[in-house]
């Protein structure tokens, strides 16, 4: 144990404590609390519901469905056939480098807590500070991300069925604004009932996936596989088609980024240590069938390029094309914007767990961890993430392409705090000083990871690349610029406090999570 800490995965008459446990404890009242049913959330998913849960939040053949307009323009139809096995390849290889970690520590701090696991002794408190920092931020981009795809979705149906009705971009912001604060009272006074409302939006996930199908086969005009799996374009003025088809897959990968969420809400889950980590993998593995397949079924039957390239939003004028109908089209689309309302919900809920867990972690203050007695859910640390989006979307009102930039962080901060995890993991793999939970990749294990790592820089060298040349205010990525000044507050943040202040995580609640993971009752 030169370099590293070795740590069980499970508690066991012959492990202490200190053989698997982290950091230094902090003392008083926060440690006490945690021993507290009065002040600990409540394990209301079961295995079913917590699937579901990670199956509607991907929502990723719906993700594909939604946003076609973006890679038709920079790869066209080839980029999409051909680049989404690359996608899922590398969300298959990223999910299960993170199911075996979850499968060891199921705690809602995930990445970070992960990171300090595995992290060399000299530099783990540094790296494990900035990946809580990145993973949080990550996680409010992503609330930010997908807010803003349930309010354009909503404004975008209106204008197909009002046609008088004018457009303005502060109209987006309120929508998500009513949207945020209708789903965090949600997430406060009634949250037994949201595990139900996941599993029956998991549901209509496949029905939907079903309907979407045989419409589009049955009515629509088909185009010839050549068009499918040939076809190649580049609206965007990027004139190098290597990099147009890499930009392509931008809008793939939003639909397979993510599937960490189900990790977050762990501490709620019965018998997490197995149902999480195989939530988190199947989910991918499903969603990643369902969308490849209405990826062939939409480029089939996509109809007129042009017109649905040139709508405001393709998929409304895709299925008014196959039905003829604006009110059928609007029928399947409203199906749509329910799962993407059900994912803002399940965002918020993930999102607060982390802000809850970074704060009693000493990230964030501790007020923020602290858990309603009455509701049993951390509330401050649902209205933070909501309150810092809300803000956020006031930037839609002067310039859409700096609140977009936050969906394209969103994918960044996520990936980037993928590499750190996978990263320690497979260096500790590799001196052999793992201990696996049920979830292991076996010999497997070097490959899958070391695949996981290139596929994530990779992506992440394109999420900051300009979707349009030449590059002007309005379409320029301020991803990398957002993304840099992150890092930069978080190493002030490091070197003005936390290097000599920050103890690092706290033990007593690891402890405490630990060994009450395997628990299958709710209280």
């Amino acid at each position: 144990m030169e370099d590293y800490e070795l740590r069980e995965a499970k508690l066991g008459a012959h492990a202490s404590v200190d053989e698997y446990m982290v950091a230094n404890a902090y003392p008083g009242q926060r440690t006490e609390q945690t021993r507290d049913t009065r002040t600990r959330v409540r394990r209301v998913f079961s295995f079913a519901q917590i699937f579901f849960f990670a199956l509607t939040y991907m929502s990723s053949w719906e993700t594909m469905a939604l946003n076609l307009q973006a890679t038709l323009n920079n790869g066209g139809p080839r980029a999409l056939a051909w680049g989404i096995i690359i996608v899922v390849a590398g969300a298959l290889a990223q999910s299960a480098s993170l199911a075996e970690m979850a499968s060891a520590q199921p705690i809602a701090g995930a990445q970070y807590h992960w990171t300090n696991t595995f992290a060399p002794i000299r530099q783990r408190r540094f790296i494990t500070w900035m990946q809580g920092w990145i993973t949080w931020f990550a996680w409010v981009s992503t609330l930010a991300g997908v807010a803003n795809t349930s309010a354009y979705m909503l404004q975008s149906l209106v204008v197909a069925n009002y046609p008088n009705y004018v457009p303005e971009a502060y109209h987006v912001t309120l929508i998500i604004f009513a949207l945020l604060i209708v789903e965090g009272l949600m997430n406060m006074y009634t949250w037994v009932l949201i595990p139900w409302i996941e599993l029956l939006a998991g549901v209509l996930h496949i029905l939907l996936f079903v309907i979407f199908v045989v419409v589009l086969v049955t009515l629509a005009p088909r185009h010839s596989a050549d068009f499918v799996f040939t076809q190649q374009a580049s609206n965007t003025g990027w004139s190098n088609a290597f990099i147009s088809f890499n930009l392509g897959l931008m809008t793939p990968t939003w639909g397979f980024v993510g599937f960490d969420g189900a990790v977050h809400m762990s501490e709620e889950v019965r018998k997490a240590r197995h149902a999480v980590p195989r939530a988190m993998f199947w989910t991918i593995a499903l969603n990643g069938v369902l969308a490849y397949a209405i990826i062939l079924v939409m480029l089939y039957c996509l109809g007129d390029m042009d017109a649905a390239l040139a709508a405001p939003f393709p998929i409304i004028e895709i299925c008014t094309q196959a039905t003829g109908s604006v009110k059928a089209a609007t029928a399947m689309v409203c199906g749509l914007l329910i799962i993407s309302v059900a994912v803002t919900l399940g965002s918020i809920a993930s999102a607060s767990r982390l802000t809850w867990a970074w704060a009693r972690d000493g990230g964030l203050p501790a007020w923020f961890s602290h858990i309603s007695p009455r509701h049993r859910v951390p509330t401050r640390s649902i209205w933070l993430p909501i309150f810092i989006v809300m803000c956020l979307a006031c930037l839609n009102i002067a310039s859409y392409a700096a609140f977009g930039a936050f969906i394209a962080l969103a994918s960044l901060a996520l990936f980037v705090s993928y590499m750190i995890a996978i990263g320690c993991m497979l260096q500790a793999r590799l001196r052999k000083q793992v201990v696996f939970g049920g979830w292991t990749l076996g010999r497997w294990g070097v490959p899958i990871n070391a695949f996981a790592l290139v596929y994530s820089g990779w992506m992440s060298v394109f999420f900051c690349f300009p979707q349009y040349v030449p590059v002007e205010g309005t379409n320029f990525n301020y991803a990398l610029p957002i993304f840099a000044f992150v890092v930069f507050v978080a190493l002030g943040l490091w070197f003005g406090w936390a290097r000599k202040r920050w103890p690092g995580l706290n033990k007593e609640i690891i402890d405490a999570v630990m060994a009450d993971s395997d628990r299958a009752a709710k209280d």
